[in-house]
């Protein structure tokens, strides 16, 4: 309904089911219905998920924040990486992704609410970050990623994702083409299809109320 109503083809816009606390019976359950890409947060509690579904051909998406300490993980396990925000980060994925593995596909998270509390790389400060990660081997850089602060006004939700999408188009000329916006989720993923997503990342509304974190 969103895509269309944005004049935009469904299928230029993908859905990353995010299971972080949802068991693996879950997730095989969307897996069944034809979902195959999937977010999570939590390692403890993915890595065993991860096992039990080895056999159902799922793509991993990683969209919390990541401290240095958890990267040889995410840069083992997963396809995608939603949340570099720091060139710390950056440099440890590329140094651990295993060379038999495709590069590890990478968006930036940017910080477009300005709230102190939030991660996310300033906006001031993307053009350097993007540039670091797009010289590093083992890494690919997609695009770039928002979890703005929660609002139900509209038009506000629209200004700061049309501000994530402003930054990505700005970056071009310098890194090369960036083919993602992952931004949007249950509450406000209408106005982000509105402004270009071409990821939306959705929990409960495919799986409910989310118990708390492990």
């Amino acid at each position: 309904m969103a895509a269309r109503l944005a004049g935009r083809d469904p299928a230029g816009i993908r859905l990353i089911a995010v299971s972080k606390t949802f068991p693996a019976e879950a997730i095989l359950a969307l897996r069944e219905a034809g979902q195959r890409e999937f977010g999570e947060s939590y390692l403890q509690e993915t890595v065993p998920k991860q096992a039990a579904l080895v056999s159902a051909d799922l793509v991993w998406h990683f969209i919390g924040p990541l401290q240095s300490n958890k990267t040889r993980v995410v840069a083992e396990a997963f396809q995608w990486v939603h949340s570099v925000d720091r060139a710390k980060i950056a440099e440890r994925l590329a140094m651990q992704r295993p060379d038999h593995l495709p590069p590890l596909d990478v968006c930036l998270q940017v910080n477009v609410s300005g709230e102190a509390s939030k991660s996310g790389v300033a906006p001031s400060e993307l053009p350097a970050l993007a540039g670091l990660v797009a010289s590093l081997p083992r890494l690919r850089l997609r695009g770039l990623m928002a979890i703005p602060e929660p609002t139900p006004d509209a038009a506000l939700q629209r200004a700061r994702f049309r501000h994530l999408r402003e930054l990505r188009d700005a970056l071009v000329p310098a890194v090369g083409p960036l083919d993602t916006l992952s931004m949007g989720m249950s509450d406000d993923l209408e106005s982000a299809i509105l402004e270009g997503a071409t990821m939306v990342r959705v929990g409960r509304a495919l799986f409910g109320q989310r118990s708390p974190a492990p």
